[in-house]
């Protein structure tokens, strides 16, 4: 697999966690001790989906937190024999690097400016944001993503993930692009793809369509007006937050059971100010005890104006533009001399007008109830959604299709969730789905649709008839390559063609890092060794997104899941139990806590949070593994300063020591495969924490021996120590890989994982198992030896005089009393049988 590390280092003076990071990190990379050894078979190989971090500025400790978790159980598999498939991803396109490079910049993308070679962005960004073409933008984007990327490698490596760097990917490369148009031509071909003009939420900052996995529900300040329809029996009062939406009322809804409303059903009512005839009808969402009881359907206010305006089969009267503002003309059938007073405004301005002309109209009755209430919102957006009607690009995922959610809902059956319950989720949103994914976006950084369409006579987009490229020609980009049977010259003229202008959601992408990863379609001997892959880890957050959407593309590509397990992670959240987020301003970001406590330290800090549990931020647990980190290297010098590695273990205290380490073995393996690393490293820390407090001062005085008691102390010890440091490891792989640098050949991370045999570790001891029981039983006397030595002021060093022990396990002691003599420097010892538990007198000189 790799050249392993020739010679064991000379064990230092005074060893020091500080710089350990920095030696290994470059001995690891000049070494290749994570490179993927491909010649396995696809059983001696663990394949990890790692999820690309968008690369929109810098990581959080949150990220460092997750990212140990799929990095410890890297480790495990590695030292277990298997050869780790670890790539590490930068998700670099979509509206998080386009908003980042226009904040850096201070420029903004106009597609219909020509491309400048000799562009230079200013030094510093001005008041007015700098018009470029898309070309220069797209440019402006990988060159700041180039930089960060760079920031954000560094920092993966300072924490010691044991990734394969050769393996690195991005979701903009041109492989990432040509597997992402390949995938969607296919979708495309087997009717899994689909064009359609419908109603879109977007968000008018972005000017973009948004998916349903992208929205979030805020509370948002608003008022109910209450105003009056005019029928022939007197007015209508409908009660709406959106009076700025009149002009575009399609009908009135009431519920068919409302009894106050029955009569009105199959009539028709005119809308104030405009004078347009509109009908009234039944639909069983109208709500009878919301406000009026009936309500105006309007194209579009909210997702259930849609459902409405679907189902009820209306006509369709758009006001909204995809700025944000009010379209200059009115719909079809509405007054133009009203609606000049609108046109061209705000959303906010036209409600203020609008409001105005009802009330010198006479149809708005008082004065605005204001009501705060949840709104949607686009996740990275900072204004309300709007509904408007356009062209995209959607894949089935089951929101209309009965036959795919049931398929869907089975995949997730297929997965091995940790934890369990992070399932329900998953099959939540699938259950919850409302429409098909839509995959297009109206931005420039991004993978562009592999699509163009024919011009008619008129110079009209044939959209029924796209021109698609063959497989062998990907990526390509429409905007500057031409169809197959074209020229350039025939580009936007009648009987040419046209580039489809939108580009894929960076989902649409990132659903396919597996095959990204595993170089689907052009390495085909490499994608059969990793997919479908072992484990997909991510947080919980974007389980209907990044999850939910590569299960998709791999049911509909492979007919079969992408991963068999899925592990979790929590959130990170601050002392006060709020999550960290940049928007709350409550973020910690790791290079300080790195350079302050150490990465081992830090991925202590991480290994503590179980999966599915948000973990709260804790710089205590910083300092503590920190503490430990340095226990680790000066126990391992006592050890190694004591010499002696040909030794026969024999002494009771020795074997019960080893047999204790072999539960601890089957215990953290055991946590291991069931995905409870948390468990591993708390059962490796309290055996340790007991090996330094109670065994090595239970054996000091006899390992500074030469007998054949000592020899059983320094065999003891070294196999003990040989055995805690692979079982740190995957923890603490600095200051492990360091000690064992010092005395042993080659990687404690390609060394193998602890195994146990005939009840002691690594089976050693020529078959004679210790009991566990004599180790506890003799810490149990010492600790009390050490307890009065303490109550009464005295040295650790002082005389005892002579313990009294009765009770139960008597025989236990009875088979450490040397080792107790000497640890407690007892004179005399008393032993009593006795049905009681176990009493320790202790009676000073």
């Amino acid at each position: 697999m790799t050249e392993q590390l020739k010679r064991p280092a000379a064990m230092p003076e005074k060893p020091s966690l500080d710089g350990l990071e920095a030696v290994w990190v470059a001995r690891w990379e000049a070494q290749g001790t994570y490179r993927f050894d491909r010649t396995k078979t696809r059983e001696r190989i663990y394949s990890i989906d790692t999820p690309p971090p968008t690369v929109s500025g810098s990581l959080h400790v949150g990220h460092v937190f997750s990212y140990t978790h799929t990095d410890v159980m890297a480790r495990y598999q590695r030292m277990n024999g298997k050869s780790v498939f670890y790539p590490i991803g930068w998700d670099d396109n979509g509206l998080p690097t386009e908003r980042r490079v226009q904040n850096v910049y201070g420029v903004r993308c106009d597609p219909s400016l020509p491309y400048d070679p000799d562009f230079v962005p200013p030094d510093k960004p001005g008041k007015r944001e700098v018009s470029i073409s898309r070309r220069n933008f797209v440019e402006l984007c990988h060159k700041l993503t180039a930089v960060d990327e760079q920031a954000f490698e560094d920092v993966w490596r300072r924490v010691g993930l044991s990734a394969d760097w050769s393996l690195l990917y991005t979701t903009i490369s041109d492989r990432a692009q040509a597997v992402s148009q390949r995938a969607f031509l296919r979708n495309l071909a087997r009717g899994e793809a689909y064009l359609s003009e419908a109603p879109t939420l977007w968000d008018v900052t972005y000017r973009t369509a948004v998916a349903q996995a992208e929205l979030e529900d805020r509370e948002w300040p608003g008022a109910f007006h209450r105003i009056s329809f005019h029928g022939d029996g007197g007015p209508v009062w409908i009660e709406t937050t959106r009076p700025e939406l009149i002009p575009a009322c399609v009908a009135l809804v009431a519920h068919p059971d409302d009894e106050r409303y029955r009569s009105l059903v199959g009539t028709t009512v005119r809308t104030p100010v405009f004078g347009v005839e509109v009908p009234v009808l039944a639909h069983h969402l109208a709500e009878r005890e919301k406000g009026s009881g009936i309500a105006m359907i309007c194209t579009f206010g909210d997702v259930t104006d849609v459902t409405w305006w679907r189902e009820l089969q209306l006509p369709t009267r758009p006001v909204i533009g995809w700025d944000g503002r009010l379209l200059p003309e009115p719909p079809e059938g509405v007054a133009a001399e009203p609606y000049k007073e609108l046109a061209g405004k705000t959303v906010h301005s036209a409600r203020e007008r609008i409001v105005e002309m009802l009330r010198e109209s006479g149809d708005l009755d008082g004065d605005p109830r204001p009501v705060v209430r949840p709104v949607k919102f686009y996740e990275r957006g900072d204004k309300p959604l709007e509904i408007v009607t356009t062209r995209q690009w959607y894949i089935r995922n089951g929101g209309r299709d009965a036959e795919v959610r049931r398929r869907m809902l089975e995949r997730g059956r297929e997965l091995s969730w940790h934890p369990h319950h992070m399932r329900v989720r998953y099959e939540n949103w699938v259950e919850g789905l409302t429409g098909d994914w839509l995959i297009s976006r109206q931005r420039f950084f991004g993978v562009p649709f592999p699509v163009w369409y024919r011009l008619d006579a008129l110079g009209q987009p044939m959209y029924g008839e796209p021109l698609l490229p063959p497989e062998d020609a990907l990526p390509v980009d429409p905007s500057s390559d031409v169809p197959p049977g074209y020229t350039e010259d025939q580009r936007g003229v009648p009987g040419g063609f046209m580039a489809d202008p939108d580009v894929m959601d960076t989902w649409a992408t990132s659903s396919l890092t597996p095959q990204i990863a595993g170089r689907w379609e052009t390495d085909d001997d490499l994608f059969r060794r990793v997919f479908p892959a072992d484990l997909r880890p991510q947080s919980h957050e974007i389980i209907r997104t990044w999850l939910f959407a590569t299960v998709v593309r791999s049911d509909l590509e492979f007919g079969a899941v992408p991963w068999k397990d899925v592990a979790i992670s929590g959130w990170i959240l601050d002392p006060d139990r709020k999550k960290m987020s940049k928007s709350k301003g409550n973020v910690v970001t790791p290079i300080d806590l790195l350079e302050q406590h150490g990465s081992d330290a830090v991925r202590y800090w991480a290994a503590s949070g179980r999966y599915g549990v948000d973990t709260a931020f804790d710089a205590g647990q910083l300092k503590i593994g920190r503490r430990l980190a340095i226990k680790i290297l000066n126990a391992s010098r006592f050890v190694l300063g004591l010499g002696g590695d040909g030794g026969q273990v024999t002494e009771p205290v020795d074997l019960a020591m080893l047999a204790a380490l072999a539960g601890v073995i089957r215990e953290a393996t055991q946590a291991f495969e069931a995905y409870d690393h948390t468990r591993a490293v708390e059962v490796t820390e309290r055996f340790f924490w007991t090996f330094c407090d109670d065994y090595l001062e239970l054996v000091k005085a006899r390992a500074y021996g030469s007998d054949a008691a000592a020899e059983s102390a320094h065999a003891a010890l070294r196999q003990a120590l040989d055995v805690l440091l692979r079982l740190f490891a995957p923890f603490m792989p600095f200051v492990t890989e360091e000690v064992w640098s010092w005395w042993r050949e080659g990687s404690v991370h390609l060394a193998p994982w602890p195994a146990t045999a005939d009840g002691t570790a690594d089976g050693t001891v020529d078959g004679v198992a210790g009991d566990p029981a004599v180790l506890a039983a003799a810490a149990e006397v010492l600790g009390r030896v050490r307890k009065a030595k303490s109550e009464a002021k005295v040295s650790m060093r002082a005389e005892v005089a002579g313990v009294t022990v009765a009770g139960r396990g008597v025989g236990l002691v009875r088979s450490a009393l040397d080792d107790l003599r000497a640890a407690g420097n007892i004179a005399e010892f008393t032993l009593a049988e006795g049905d009681h538990d176990l009493t320790v007198e202790v009676a000073l000189g």
